[in-house]
């Protein structure tokens, strides 16, 4: 990845809305090879996915908890269980005081407990330990430097 591909995932990440013609413009390319950059930029698996961002405040989910599960045994393998939990954004296997790591984003603390009482049903599931966000400072995507 060169210099003109993060210009591109910079500039992509600011707006992906723009034209390849804008993208090219910026980093002295026509537009045909800006899109021939992306393109490859996401054969090769830079850019994963191209979305919107969304408030979550907006759309009724301010409650953000933080869960720390205990397992019984390796949780690697509770992936899928814990993908199909609609409130689960973010599920990782951790060393430390817990097997997995969950954020969750909820509409209620009441929301939040129905979203425990799915995570106790994951077989290994021994428990779980919350952490809710009172204020969110920043949240940061990956930059490319």
């Amino acid at each position: 990845m060169d210099d003109i591909d993060k210009m591109l995932i910079r500039l992509l990440q600011e707006d992906a809305t723009q034209s390849y013609a804008v993208l090219g413009k910026a980093v002295g390319l026509s537009a045909g090879a800006a899109h021939e950059r992306v393109r490859k930029l996401r054969e090769r698996g830079v850019i994963r996915r191209t979305t919107i961002e969304v408030d979550p405040a907006a759309v009724g989910r301010e409650v953000v908890a933080y869960v720390l599960v205990d397992g019984g045994a390796w949780m690697g393998g509770s992936a899928g269980r814990l993908a199909a939990v609609a409130a689960v954004e973010e599920a990782h296997v951790i060393a430390g005081p817990a097997s997995v790591l969950l954020k969750v984003r909820t509409a209620s603390t009441k929301e939040l407990q129905d979203v425990l009482r799915q995570v106790f049903e994951v077989d290994g599931v021994t428990g779980t330990q919350s952490i809710v966000v009172l204020e969110t400072f920043f949240e940061r995507p990956v930059h490319i430097a």
